[in-house]
């Protein structure tokens, strides 16, 4: 936020330049034909700014905004009239910049200690703030290098002065970009440490899936089991179809003719035949092979049906699971 009375004195040189005070320049140089306006902002609490510039109109100049700078960095170079002014303006926004980046600084200090805690939100204004006052700083050292080098003759000596001036606007910039990278890691470890919780939470959900995927395939195995051993028992009641078959027939009045002998023979042969057919299939026989595996799978299965299940309080044996093999 901008300081108003500060803003009130760019009002005269803005309307020269087509504009309004309400527009306060983004760019820290303005040219026109009826002048140049620089501008440099300077800090002030509470994050509002105070504005103070220079408005040059062919060899007029005229300081806008800002009071004069308490700080007289000019005397030590030598420096007198605009020039003088000029770097003392100067000097004085580089002291409110590094008064700024010290405190922000103590800020990040406070975040980092509690880096586990703190919230994203307030990392992310101080990362705001910080850039914004390297923008500001930046303002400064275009300004510097204007007046000492395009209008270096409106501003006596103060080209000889600048330069130390310049070095310690960049000391300040270099601190706010130091001051920048530790919030960016900051981020970047709330960053990794959110990541590692939701790998975390991943992690156990891909723990409870295989559980399941576990059960499942034992559940299916035991439901092949039931499967294997309702096939069986259908086969076994196929072959004694034909044995009940002929023996009903057999046993009927109209069939007393046949002798007692053939009933036998014919008995027989209606009971090995079906059962040599149908348990000579070699599907058949590998049912009969794995059968001992196939009864304990339908076993379990059957236990764990609904229907059949142990009422409550009963204790039960634990059993492996069965893998597929």
């Amino acid at each position: 936020m901008a300081d108003p009375a500060s803003v009130a004195a760019f009002s005269g040189p803005l309307r020269l330049l087509g504009r309004t005070e309400e527009e306060l320049p983004r760019h820290p140089i303005l040219h026109g034909t009826a002048g140049t306006l620089l501008t440099i902002a300077l800090p002030l609490p509470e994050g509002k700014v105070e504005w103070a510039g220079i408005w040059i109109a062919g060899t007029a100049i005229t300081f806008l905004g800002a009071a004069d700078a308490p700080v007289r960095s000019s005397a030590a170079h030598g420096v007198s009239g605009a020039g003088a002014r000029v770097v003392d303006l100067l000097s004085e926004a580089n002291r409110r910049y590094l008064l700024e980046s010290e405190e922000l600084d103590a800020r990040v200090a406070l975040l980092e200690d509690a880096a586990r805690t703190a919230p994203a939100r307030d990392i992310w204004a101080l990362q705001r703030e910080a850039t914004r006052l390297r923008g500001r700083i930046a303002r400064s050292l275009v300004v510097a290098g204007e007046v000492s080098g395009l209008f270096a003759d409106l501003f006596p000596g103060a080209a000889t002065a600048l330069p130390a001036v310049v070095r310690d606007l960049e000391r300040a910039r270099d601190t706010v970009l130091t001051i920048e990278q530790s919030l960016g890691d900051l981020l970047l470890m709330r960053n990794a440490e959110a990541s590692n919780r939701i790998a975390e939470t991943a992690n156990r959900l891909s723990e409870f899936s295989n559980r399941i995927a576990v059960l499942t395939n034992t559940s299916n195995i035991r439901m092949l089991g039931i499967t294997y051993l309702a096939l069986l028992l259908g086969l076994v009641s196929a072959t004694i179809l034909f044995l009940n078959t002929g023996a009903t027939i057999l046993g009927m009045p109209s069939a007393a003719w046949v002798p007692g002998i053939w009933v036998d023979v014919i008995l027989i042969v209606l009971t090995v035949v079906p059962i040599a057919i149908v348990f000579s299939r070699p599907w058949v026989a590998l049912i009969l092979r794995d059968l001992r595996t196939t009864e304990l799978r339908s076993a379990e299965g059957i236990h764990d049906l609904p229907e059949v299940a142990e009422p409550a309080g009963t204790a039960r044996t634990a059993t492996a699971p069965v893998r597929p093999t």
